[in-house]
């Protein structure tokens, strides 16, 4: 399996082909991709890392796809410092002091994960990936061995949201939807399919409950106030409410026909927004549609892969 980075650096087999020079020198007759993790980039943008066996060593040109050819900037090595990398093993040498030393390569790796996983995705393949970074755009994510894509900010759930920080952090590992791949092998992900569709969201709540939500906009009308990611109601106004803020919320009715929760707000308060491990709904590893709407719902809400 081509994981994102930083899933295999604790397993067993992991650990097994980094323990010693023979282990090494089978990597690297098989190939075989491994991880450790980052502790210096020098001043010519080489990465190194702190081997079992011996120190290892990943040239600036085989630190990434793109290095080389300079579609990559070299910001992308150095925020690798303290991280795990992929890399396969390219040979056993001695350095100028005559002490082992592997030299590694990431971009390998890649295109090794490119070729062998990515190339084979079609749209609607599910898939594991890392969270990268943030920008007010989308999250940014390893899909394996640090290859990049991006979830767009309105992908990724469907209560909307002001900046992807609202759902992830950084170092987070998640699930996606493929929703396409370009002829250059550029892969397009979106996430909100497998936050649930609105019935299964509303089949959590019940009228007459109060619940907790979270207040997402404020109009001249209502309040949206979001109870699961895929999930928000509208409460009556309520002066003195303001986005950003939690609230205690009377379920007054919910009503499949028209995709509606409606609400009233019994007490609105500061707190903390944490972004939480989401609850996937969908749990297969392929889906060919996905239809948010209810069936009695005249709205018709869906993405089609196919």
């Amino acid at each position: 399996m081509y994981l994102p980075e930083g899933l295999l650096i604790d397993t067993k087999e992991n650990k097994e082909r980094l323990s010693s020079l023979a282990q090494l020198q089978e990597a690297a007759l098989t190939k075989a991709i491994v991880e450790a993790r980052v502790t210096l980039c020098d001043n010519q943008h080489n990465l190194w890392v702190d081997l079992p066996a011996c120190k290892g060593v990943i040239p600036r040109d085989e630190g990434a796809l793109g290095i080389r050819e300079g579609t990559v900037r070299d910001i992308a090595l150095i925020a690798r410092v303290g991280k795990a990398v992929c890399f396969t093993v390219e040979r056993l040498t001695v350095d100028g002091t005559g002490n082992r030393l592997a030299i590694l390569s990431r971009r390998a790796a890649q295109e090794q994960c490119r070729n062998q996983y990515v190339t084979r995705l079609r749209p609607g393949d599910v898939i594991d990936v890392g969270i990268t970074h943030l920008e007010p755009f989308g999250a940014f994510c390893d899909v394996g061995c640090g290859l990049a894509s991006l979830i767009p900010i309105d992908a990724i759930s469907v209560s909307r949201i002001t900046h992807p920080a609202d759902r992830f952090v950084a170092g987070q590992h998640a699930k996606a939807v493929v929703k396409g791949i370009e002829p250059d092998g550029k892969i397009h992900l979106t996430h909100k399919e497998l936050l649930g569709t609105w019935e299964e969201n509303a089949s959590l709540f019940r009228a007459g409950e109060t619940v907790t939500g979270l207040i997402r906009t404020v109009e001249s009308y209502g309040c949206f106030v979001e109870l699961t990611p895929n999930l928000a109601g509208l409460a009556e106004p309520k002066a003195g409410v303001v986005p950003g803020q939690q609230a205690a919320v009377f379920i007054k009715s919910i009503i499949p026909e028209k995709m509606k929760v409606k609400l009233i707000i019994v007490d609105a308060f500061d707190a903390p927004q944490v972004p939480v491990g989401h609850r996937y709904f969908f749990t297969k590893t392929h889906m060919d549609s996905w239809r948010y709407s209810p069936a009695v719902c005249q709205k018709n809400l869906q993405t089609d892969f196919t």
